[in-house]
Parts: structure tokens; sequence; C-alpha cells
């Protein structure tokens, strides 16, 4: 685990007292549009950092995150490492209580893998990794999360629970006696795979006291804009975590069909098929742009889905950023 960022999207027009919110860009009624053919709850926010310019779609409508949380969770670790409390070379032994089930690669290796603090950091940022996700929660504390976004501010982005909590509550929807379950029980059980699952995830991940992190697109655009900007750690920690969501593996939203244009810092969040949010900073020549999209409760194409968040940052960056040759 080793470095990330984070943005919020914000509007530039300025607007006289009592004339009403200001009209809709072409970008934001495009944006608008295309997550409007989407059969999901969608919502969008982007900022363009060097102009103030931003768009907003339901961008104050809160959220299922899912693995986009991570990233104060990242925040918070380097804060700790800057201020003496978290030793980023300190190694962490993976015993079998800590593997998790789902994204990540560290529950392919054999347990007694001894990564490093700043590994388990870049693995829950790049490959949303999981075991490294609970061992840092275990470490740094769920509740200091929150406390840490409740002093910058941020009123609606919370971490709920731990990813153990999260997919013991998926058997327990099958039947409240998996309540009593350990981690490493939900861990070899794997998730339920009767003929009701499917439909039962998508009760599950809507009931938002079952969502591992709440959020809005503004919100963690203005945290993505606050990591950017270097006012949440020290110059070295906000490097190493632009670098780390720069670092990222999956490259089916965002970065799909601007990868080659610029770099993008960015995290995602899953659940396929029923939620796929991609959230990042975009660097242009003319300077970062921070976008955030959110869908959840998808009931079409999740192929879709992803062209759609593609679409909408190739429309920002070329609106924002200047279009390609």
């Amino acid at each position: 685990m080793s470095r990330c960022s984070l943005i919020p999207l914000l509007g530039a027009s300025l607007v006289l007292a009592g004339a009403g919110p200001p009209p809709a860009s072409d970008l934001e009624r495009r944006t608008r549009d295309l997550l409007d053919t989407l059969k999901a709850q969608s919502t969008a926010h982007a900022k363009d950092l060097a102009t103030g310019r931003e768009i907003a779609v339901r961008a104050d409508v809160p959220v299922n995150t899912v693995s986009v949380i991570k990233i104060p969770v990242m925040i918070l670790a380097f804060r700790d490492a800057d201020a003496g409390r978290l030793k980023l070379d300190e190694r962490y032994l993976i015993t079998p209580e800590a593997q998790r089930r789902g994204t990540g690669v560290l529950q392919t290796f054999a347990v007694g893998l001894n990564p490093t603090c700043r590994d388990l950091i870049t693995q829950m940022i790049i490959t949303s990794d999981n075991t490294a996700t609970d061992i840092l929660i275990e470490k740094l504390g769920l509740e200091r999360v929150n406390q840490m976004l409740e002093s910058l501010g941020y009123k609606e982005t919370r971490l709920r629970m731990t990813i153990g909590q999260l997919f013991r509550g998926v058997w327990e929807q099958l039947d409240p006696k998996y309540a009593s379950l350990s981690d490493r029980e939900v861990f070899a059980r794997g998730f339920p795979e009767d003929p009701g699952a499917q439909a039962r995830y998508f009760i599950y991940v809507a009931e938002s006291s079952k969502w591992f992190g709440r959020t809005t697109a503004r919100e963690t655009s203005r945290l993505l804009e606050q990591l950017q900007k270097g006012e949440l750690a020290s110059k070295a920690s906000t490097e190493e975590m632009v670098e780390i969501l720069q670092e990222q593996l999956y490259f089916s939203r965002l970065p799909q069909r601007i990868r080659f244009r610029v770099k993008i810092g960015h995290k995602t969040g899953d659940w396929p098929p029923i939620i796929g949010n991609d959230v990042g900073i975009l660097y242009s020549d003319r300077g970062p742009i921070v976008i955030s999209v959110f869908t959840n409760q998808n009931r079409g194409s999740f192929f879709d889905l992803e062209a759609a968040i593609g679409k909408i940052a190739e429309d920002v960056l070329d609106a924002w950023g200047g279009r390609k040759e």
C-alpha cells in the first residue's frame, strides 16, 4: 500500500441574488443524459481545478460507496505515518483469520505472507484488496477514520463496517443463524450460490444500513481535491498517495477511453453487476480535474454502465482538458 488522491466537483458560475441556479452547461447536460440512459441510480460530480468550473448531477444524493471508501482509510494511514503513529515499513503477518474474499490478491497466497503496511495500503487501492483493507481498519480504528472525516467537515462520507461484517451480513440475510460465523468461517464458505442469491444481493446492497461506506459524489470530489492540493497530509505522503492511485489496475470505467491520453489516479468500487463506481483525478495538460461517478442498483447491462462512465470521463477531458488531435 503506498499512494492515493481524491477531489470534488463544484460550480463556477456567479449568480445574482434571487436569480436562481445557473443554467446547466452542455457538458452537464451530456453527463446527465448519459447517466439517465442507465437502468441504475446514478450520480456524478466533476471539477476543473484550474478554473473552478464544475458539473453536478444528483451530486448530493447519498450513495453506497463499496470500495471507494477505502480512500479515506489510505488517507488516515498516511496521516498517522506523518504523525509517527504508524510505520509504513512495519511488516504484518497474514493469518488465516485475516483473509477476506472478494477483490484482491492477498487471499490467493499461502498464509504467512509478511507484507509491509505500505504494501497493504497499495494493494487496498490498486487491486481493492479486502484482506489488506480489514487489516488496516483494525490497525487504524474504524471510528478514527470517521472522526477524521468529521473533523474535515464531511457530513455524508463515512466508513460503516469492516469487510468481514459486510460479507457476514450476506450469509445472515440467507439465515439469521449465520450471524455467529467468524470471519474465518465466512472466508471458508465464500458467497451463497443458491438460486435466490442474486436477488438477495440486490436487496442487500440497497439497504443503507448494510452499506460498506456512504458518501455523495460532491463530497468525494472535494476529498480528491483536498488530496491533490496537499491539504490532507505532508508533501511526501501526498505524492505517495497520488502515485498509488495512478497505479490502479482496473481500467474499464473512467480510463476506458482516455488512459493513453492522460495520467489518471482513481479508485473503483464494485458489486457487479449491481454497483459500478469510479472516482479519480485526470491530469490534463491544463491542470488536474477531479471526477466522481457512482452507479448503484443497476438493473441493466454492466457493459453499458462501464461504457457510460468511460464516455463521461472522455467528455469531461475534451471539454476542460483539451480535445485530442
